[in-house]
């Protein structure tokens, strides 16, 4: 079921500011490296926005690679696994879905089928 893990996600209240340590310290490119991922909220009203007051900057999530994400989210359906999605939503890097919180020991997981 699980082909890798895709990407890590780190929520943070300035990009520009974050990249001075990921990108200039760590040497990490953004666009080119997929396995770090700097994400940051767009509105004051976004889910990013509310996660990030709750509990700051930090993990987000861990992304895992599917290769069936139609198949996967009736897996965890019939597993009783909390999904947050109802039908796979559109990612940046295919198609995909989140696993809530509480399933997986706190951390938000996000699987992807990739386009």
């Amino acid at each position: 079921m699980l082909k890798r893990v895709d990407h890590i996600a780190i929520i943070v209240q300035n990009i520009e500011q974050a990249l001075v340590f990921y990108r200039d310290i760590l040497g990490i490119v953004p666009g080119e490296i997929q396995e770090v991922e700097l994400i940051e909220p767009t509105s004051t009203d976004s889910s990013l926005s509310k996660f990030l007051e709750k509990r700051g900057e930090g993990l987000h999530h861990i992304c895992l690679e599917v290769d069936d994400i139609d198949t996967t989210l009736v897996e965890m359906q019939e597993k009783g696994t909390p999904v947050l999605d109802k039908q796979p939503r559109i990612a940046a890097e295919g198609r995909a879905i989140f696993i809530h919180p509480k399933a997986a020991n706190g951390v938000l997981l996000e699987l992807v089928e990739r386009d």
